[in-house]
């Protein structure tokens, strides 16, 4: 038994608003005349389905030629009625620039995190490091560890700022440890 596609039956002249009325009139924005932005949108959708093995090679050609002979959104909407990323048609903002469509999501910048501030007091105490002879070095090591601690919490920005921070501030404990470990050494070992 052959079930019929949405593309199937509409032949030209159909689609159009002429003769018998049409699945997509009535719906809100189905009857809007289509972009080519609508067009490209509906022939990713289709080639999407055939790179899943959800169209024949046969149908896609069928469905994209019919794409873009497709003047409304609705007739759009039809040929990918039956995949699984359709019939999704982009929301209309109806303010003054009527017709502007919001760019989605997909397309937008990934939103800048902010930066944790403990992050960067651990980074400014971990270069101070060099001109205070590692006197900020403990306030580098202790903000560079919390501010760590946070950003893995809350998911801000700067982990490495901390983690610079918190090397500098490592390395002037070390060196510290190290000259004072050397100035017991060489107070023993004197007369």
């Amino acid at each position: 038994m052959s079930y019929p596609t949405p593309w199937q039956g509409q032949g030209q002249g159909q689609g159009q608003g002429q003769g018998s009325p049409q699945p997509w009139q009535g719906q809100s924005g189905a009857s809007m005349l289509a972009a080519t932005a609508d067009r490209e949108r509906t022939v990713d959708v289709l080639r999407a389905g055939f790179a899943e093995g959800r169209l024949r090679e046969d149908e896609l050609e069928k469905r994209v030629a019919r794409a873009y002979d497709s003047r409304t959104v609705g007739e759009l909407m039809l040929l990918v009625a039956d995949l699984p990323q359709g019939p999704l048609a982009a929301p209309v903002y109806q303010g003054p620039q009527a017709g502007f469509r919001p760019v989605p999501p997909t397309f937008l910048p990934p939103p800048v995190q902010p930066t944790n501030g403990k992050a960067v007091g651990s980074l400014v105490c971990g270069l101070l490091t060099v001109p205070t002879i590692g006197l900020t070095g403990i306030p580098a090591a202790i903000l560079g560890h919390t501010a760590r601690a946070e950003i893995r919490r809350t998911h801000e920005g700067g982990d490495g700022l901390a983690l610079t921070g918190l090397v500098f501030g490592w390395l002037a404990l070390t060196g510290w440890t190290l000259m004072l470990l050397l100035l017991i050494v060489a107070a023993a070992s004197s007369p």
